[in-house]
């Protein structure tokens, strides 16, 4: 009986054609179709590396907005920011001097996608207005079978493909709120993330529902609208903090409140490599190190409970009321910390009521709250976030004819967060337990990106048809992430979206297990012996090809490339383990 190595195996005793070398150069770069659903940060990222990367690679980037930019295309309303510093939201290889804002407006970080998109010629494998609506894998082909719908002619179409790489991201598809008669209401009515430009707040009676980051942002935004009477429903307990990395921006003798970046600053910033580089450095430390606030009874912990307690206090002075809506029993960070500048000073205006009765329904003409009460509006604002279940708003159904709903049931499990058992070449950036409590967000979905980039070379080189990860792997992860957060805020009794169970679950679901420097050394070097492969020869080792490289074949390579600056790794003398760069960070395989 053979062994299972985790390769889709040949029996021993069958007969087999005789064994003939495959006549390609070692580096075997057959041609592979790699179709990517989503063009935010994740999907142009992609669009950037794997043609960097990889060659005879059929591309495409389908992306139902008619805009590249993901969740910074969609969100556009008033107040929408990014809630860290700017510079710490951009990639890692195109710094951008040029920010207005130390965090800068939702507008400027869309530009900037696109801007990055085109400059490295991401565009060229963009198909905007493409909705894909289901992947199925065949098993006898061994590839993906994927529909698609175009938005603008209602064109539909399917084709295959050798990868699928879910590049969505956890802030995509709308929640509407779960309210009875919300169809019902005859008044304006729109989400945060589908905002109406043209709408006219001016002298309106105007309903937010939602306590988060959305809602956080747009109160004050609204609050100064002419003749505008806002009433905010909010049912759950939060923490507002300041802005992230303020004490940085002290500590550079910048004034907190003095949020654009003009005059001596850019100037500064704008001629200085070194120091535009030594302030990224400051700003990266500061996310990564309040890794340990995450940590229950920590001393950081401890210390932001104390300081956001007396922060609260003194900001409601004049509306005691508020504080026990602020104040929570739960740690700092189990739920999303968001930065709220204006938000709190905006609840006690005279033109904005704060309103914590549950509200039962919605009818005509506004909303009736459990205590029978009748708030009437002339629009109502939702802003409730996100369906950040891991699942797409779009069927995949894997090897073994079952669908990642149903794999992804009572929670998702996967390897790494990248990968998914049953499911071949079927990868996912920004997945389950991808998001991050602190730290810099594109720096992870860049470390997720190159580990993907790893797996196709690995198929494409090595002349298997599919990889998959190890059931037993997958559980193993499934263990380390359950266990790992008992530690953490992040279970303490709060409603959150990184828990399962519309965010009062006992499990993490969204957020990966550990530090975001925890998670890069993670997916530095993958283990190949974690996956479950399928062969395309029965020889295994037939790809070593008919002994060529294409380093040896004209215009394709530099027969001598090893001596080429950049590839000759020159060890420190008499000392090669006071190596810098090695020092900073450790060796791996």
């Amino acid at each position: 009986m053979p062994l299972n190595l985790g390769f889709s195996l040949f029996p021993f005793a069958a007969k087999s054609e005789p064994f003939t070398c495959k006549d390609e150069p070692i580096e075997n770069q057959r041609p592979l179709k790699v179709r990517v659903v989503g063009a935010g940060y994740s999907g142009v990222y992609l669009g950037i590396r794997i043609p960097q990367r990889l060659r005879n690679i059929d591309l495409q980037i389908y992306e139902k907005n008619s805009g590249i930019g993901g969740t910074w295309w969609e969100n556009r309303y008033p107040g929408c920011a990014c809630d860290i510093p700017a510079h710490s939201y951009q990639y890692s290889f195109e710094p951008n001097k040029e920010w207005s804002a130390y965090y800068a407006p939702s507008a400027e970080i869309c530009d900037y996608i696109q801007g990055v998109a085109e400059k490295y010629g991401a565009t060229r494998f963009i198909k905007l207005n493409h909705r894909v609506t289901k992947c199925v894998w065949d098993n006898a082909q061994n590839k993906w079978h994927i529909s698609v719908t175009r938005l603008d002619t209602g064109e539909s179409f399917t084709e295959d493909a050798d990868v699928m790489i879910m590049a969505r991201g956890n802030l995509n598809t709308m929640a509407w709120p779960k309210i009875p008669g919300l169809d019902k209401f005859k008044g304006e009515k729109m989400h945060s993330a589908a905002w109406n430009d043209k709408y006219d707040f001016r002298g309106k009676k105007i309903g937010v529902i939602g306590g988060g980051s959305s809602a956080i942002q747009i109160v004050p935004e609204l609050q100064k609208v002419e003749g505008a009477q806002l009433s905010c429903f909010v049912r759950n307990q939060t923490w507002i903090c300041n802005r992230f990395g303020e004490q940085l921006m002290e500590q550079l003798g910048w004034n907190p409140n003095e949020l654009t970046i003009e005059g001596p600053r850019r100037t500064e910033l704008m001629n200085s490599e070194e120091e535009y580089l030594k302030f990224r450095k400051l700003i990266e430390d500061d996310g990564n190190l309040v890794h340990e606030s995450s940590i229950r009874g920590s001393k950081m912990q401890n210390e932001l409970l104390e300081t956001f307690s007396k922060i609260t206090k003194d900001r409601l002075a004049n509306n005691p009321e508020l504080l026990s809506m602020f104040s929570p029993k739960f740690g700092i960070g189990c739920r999303r910390l968001t930065p709220g500048p204006g938000y709190l000073e905006a609840l006690g205006e005279q033109n904005v009521e704060f309103v914590t009765t549950p509200i039962q329904s919605i009818n005509k003409t506004g909303l009736q709250l459990q205590d029978k009460r009748q708030v009437d509006v002339d629009v109502i604002v939702c802003a409730t976030g996100f369906n950040t279940s891991a699942v797409p708003p779009f069927e995949v159904i894997g090897k073994d004819n079952k669908t990642l709903a149903q794999k992804f049931s009572p929670f998702p499990q996967t390897y790494l967060s990248i990968t998914v058992n049953g499911f071949p070449n079927f990868f996912t950036m920004l997945g389950p337990n991808s998001a991050i409590g602190a730290g810099s967000l594109t720096v992870l979905l860049e470390a997720q990106g190159d580990y993907i980039v790893k797996c196709i070379r690995k198929l494409q080189k090595e002349d298997y048809s599919w990889m998959m990860p190890k059931e037993e792997r997958v559980r193993d992860f499934s263990d380390y992430v359950g266990e790992y957060f008992k530690k953490t805020v992040y279970l303490d009794d709060c409603k959150s979206w990184y828990k399962i169970a519309g965010g009062r679950g006992d499990r993490i679901s969204a957020l990966w297990p550990g530090s975001i420097l925890h998670a890069l050394e993670t997916w530095r070097a993958p283990r190949w012996e974690d996956f479950e492969y399928g062969s395309r020869d029965h020889n295994r080792l037939r790809w070593l090809g008919n002994g060529w490289s294409v380093c040896l074949l004209e215009g394709q390579g530099d027969p001598s490339f090893y001596l080429n600056p950049g590839v000759v790794d020159v060890p420190p003398v008499n000392m090669p383990e006071s190596d810098p760069a090695l020092q900073a960070r450790p060796y791996s395989h």
